[in-house]
Formats: structure tokens, sequence, C-alpha cells
């Protein structure tokens, strides 16, 4: 019997009990949600419609769209890659297989630049960010959706990458202030920029292959792969973005888990200064490290 043959004409409480079930047991992160966001998804329901509707009968073609968002799932393709999109900062994001699933621990960039922000210039300053390797637009997008006089720019070595950058600005209504470029990280911007963010590769290459399967399979390799000891690209960046920031200006780079003091270190040798330690996200991990451009 097909596994849609075997949801069908089971009750969406019923069908979601299985597929959490299925998930369990195969090792699945947090089963419960992951089968809820995949049978709305199937249905078209958010959380209030499937309760309201978990006493109905899934018809066949309904069982048949589950059964295959389940199968992906069980093959650990990621929930967010299933369904084309992810919320990052509140944002409604369009993924495609060019970009990283923008995940919370980034949203500790975006934290710790408003805070820097808030306390050195006014909301509606006219600042100019950059977001180097710009992915999605995750970081850049969730920038200028709270300061709304900034404008801003995104490069991306990949232009699938910057495509679906370029459609999450206009769906969000951002385009008229978000621009996009392919380039090697910085090297067709120009500056002054008041801000520079970045979440560039860090992983170690020789780490990769260890990776849970959800990252692993799915993440593009080129997002992740940041050479033999992960700092490759604050090696290359760091310097480039020393040159292009504006007197007083701030560079914030996402890092691992072990990288802060290393990147902090990348900073000051381009003669930058540390004017606060590493931003902590959640979890408790250094994940924001932040360095100044003297003011002259």
């Amino acid at each position: 019997m097909s596994a849609s043959a075997s949801l069908a004409g089971l009750t969406v409480e019923a069908a979601r009990r299985a597929l959490a079930a299925k998930f369990k047991a195969s090792n699945i992160d947090s089963p419960d949600l992951d089968a809820r966001l995949l049978i709305g998804a199937a249905l078209g329901l958010d959380h209030t419609g499937l309760a309201v509707q978990s006493d109905r009968k899934m018809t066949e073609d309904e069982a048949g769209v589950i059964a295959s968002f389940a199968q992906r799932r069980l093959m650990h393709e990621p929930v967010a890659r299933i369904l084309g999109h992810k919320e990052f900062w509140g944002l409604d994001l369009r993924l495609s297989d060019a970009t990283l699933v923008p995940r919370p621990d980034t949203e500790t960039i975006v934290a710790a630049a408003l805070e820097i922000i808030g306390n050195d210039f006014a909301k509606d300053s006219k600042l100019r960010i950059a977001d180097i390797g710009t992915g999605s637009g995750a970081i850049l997008l969730a920038l200028l959706s709270e300061l709304p006089a900034a404008t801003g720019i995104g490069t991306d070595i990949s232009g699938e990458a910057l495509h679906t950058a370029e459609i999450n600005a206009q769906q969000l209504g951002l385009a008229n202030r978000a621009s996009f470029i392919q380039c090697d990280y910085a090297s067709a911007l120009d500056g002054p920029f008041d801000l520079i963010v970045s979440n560039p590769p860090y992983i170690r290459s020789a780490d990769i292959p260890v990776l849970d399967r959800d990252v692993r399979d799915h993440d593009p390799h080129l997002a992740l792969d940041g050479g033999p000891d992960g700092l490759d690209a604050y090696r290359a960046i760091t310097p480039q973005a020393a040159a292009l920031l504006a007197f007083g200006g701030v560079l914030i780079f996402e890092v691992g888990h072990d990288q802060s003091d290393q990147v902090s270190a990348l900073m000051e040798g381009a003669g930058l200064t540390l004017p606060h330690p590493p931003k902590a996200d959640l979890g408790g991990i250094y994940r924001a490290v932040m360095g100044r451009k003297a003011a002259i």
C-alpha cells in the first residue's frame, strides 16, 4: 500500500499524528511541529484552520501531497526547503537551491546592528548598508525593514541567489531601497558604507561531511565551506570592508562557535577597533563580532 493510500480517508488530526510518529521514529527533530507545518501547507491551512478541520477526512489527492512532503522530510530535507520559504526577523523569505535556509542564530547579527545604530544614529538616518554574501537577502532586508531611511546593496557570487534576493525585496516592498550585484565578496563595491554585515562561509572543510544531514545534503556547499580553518572568507572580506567603511562605520560578522577571537584579531589587524564585545545568540554562543573604523 502506498503512503498516500495509507493516509487517504484519515482525518486531518489522525494524519498529523501518523506523520509525527513516522518522523519521531526516524529521529527527525521537532516531529510534531514538522508534521503540522507540512500538513498545513499541503491543505492550505494555518494553525487555527487545522484545529477547525481536525475531524475532516482527507481526499486521496490531499493525501498524495502530504505523502510526497513526508517522504522528502524523511530524507532529511528541511521543512523550509520543502515549502520553499522561511520566516526570518518576521519576514517571509523565498528560498532557492543557491541560498542557505536563514537560521535564528543569524538574527543576532540584525539585533547587534540595530543596537549599534540605535546608539550612534537617528533611526531616520540615511544609512548606507552592504551585505556581503547576501544569499536570500535575509540580513539586508531585515535591516531595511527596520530602518525606513536606509538603503542597501547585497553581493553574492551566485546569480541564482541574487535573483532570489531580488524577488524577496520586491515581495516585501523594499526593492526601491535594495540593490544587488554579482561579485566575489565586496570586490565590485564602492564605499563609503555606514554598516557592512556578512554571514560568510565559516565551516571548516573537513567538518562538512559530519554536519547534520539537513545542512550537509541540502544547503549549498559554496555557502558553507570556509576553507581548512573556516576563516578564508573573513581573511578576504575584512580588509575589503575596512577600506569601504565610512569613518565611524561598523563591520559585523556572523561567526562559528569558536571563531570570535580569531575574527576579532583579523579586524584589529585591518585597523578596526572593537567597540563592543561579541554578541551571543540565544544558545549562549558568541555569534556576532563587531569592528569599527575609527572616526577622524
